[in-house]
């Protein structure tokens, strides 16, 4: 059994959730490791974003992509929520904003855009270089929403649907049997192969330093502090990215400590019901974050 194991049983059992959770120390070959179910298939959510940005991030240093180029973000990508995606009119950004929208508020039309111009190629390369065998990612959130509007027997071409609208329409079964809940059919990965990307990113592994500052830049402004944050005190830093779907509450980061030492950490989480609102969840993804750091900085 893992070190932490129970204990981290515990905590996702009391608030009425599964969770899978694997961490170790940044740059430690060999060291201690906290887990729960750290090999399981999990479902990304916006987690998928990670490897999007690194994928971001290499072509902007190879220089096939000019970040401070501008483009349009249309009604093509106007699916309601945060950011570009819930703008009323069409936005003009320059890449680097885009990223930054992707990445700090996870706006899913600036992750579309930057993916429809970097491709699936550029994504592929970064999990086949760092190995990342068990991690899976085809398409981007379009691609989901036409997945979701086939599941519920609407229309796949119909892509301007909003997904919190046609989620509100659907009955809990239509809602547990989507694609989008299942591993096997939606961007997917487990905890330590999230972790060994995230060792990559602060090690400069996963590209040039240049290449994974600028990704550690952005997981360091992420906006979200409910759940990973909420278990570290003031002067830890916590650079993450959070996922989230229904009965799906996710987030994965590094947190760092004065003293130095960081620790990356993936924490995903699968509820019992539908309920929009978890903040026991939530909570729990910190309290399990800190529960793992704790261990393995022997306290």
């Amino acid at each position: 059994m893992s070190m932490g194991s129970e204990e981290l049983a515990e905590i996702f059992a009391a608030v009425g959730a599964t969770g899978y959770v694997h961490a170790r120390e940044v740059g430690v070959v060999g060291g201690r490791e906290v887990s729960l179910n750290p090999d399981e298939a999990v479902v990304l959510a916006s987690v998928f974003k990670v490897p999007f940005a690194v994928a971001y991030s290499r072509e902007v240093s190879a220089g096939r992509l000019k970040e401070s180029d501008r483009t349009t973000v249309t009604s093509r990508y106007r699916v309601g929520g945060l950011g570009t995606a819930g703008c009323a009119d069409d936005v003009e950004m320059s890449w680097r904003d885009l990223a930054k929208f992707m990445m700090t508020m996870s706006d899913n039309a600036a992750t579309d855009v930057i993916f429809h111009r970097i491709g699936q190629a550029a994504v592929d390369a970064v999990l086949d270089d760092l190995g990342l065998q068990r991690t899976r990612i085809i398409g981007c959130g379009e691609d989901m929403d036409h997945q979701m509007a086939a599941d519920l027997g609407l229309d796949p071409s119909a892509a301007t649907t909003d997904m919190e609208a046609m989620l509100a329409a659907a009955a809990p079964e239509q809602v547990w049997a989507l694609g989008i809940m299942d591993p096997a059919r939606t961007p997917s990965s487990t905890p330590r192969d999230i972790v060994s990307l995230l060792d990559a990113i602060w090690t400069n592994s996963a590209g040039s330093p240049e290449t994974c500052e600028r990704v550690r830049s952005m997981m360091e402004q992420q906006i979200w502090r409910h759940r990973m944050a909420t278990g570290f005190d003031d002067g830890v830093v916590v650079a993450g990215k959070t996922g989230t779907l229904p009965a799906i509450r996710n987030e994965v980061g590094v947190v760092t400590y004065p003293d130095g030492r960081r620790y990356a950490v993936a924490v995903f989480t699968r509820a019992t019901t539908l309920s929009d609102t978890q903040p026991g969840i939530d909570a729990s993804i910190g309290k399990a974050a800190r529960l793992a750091v704790d261990l393995l900085r022997g306290a």
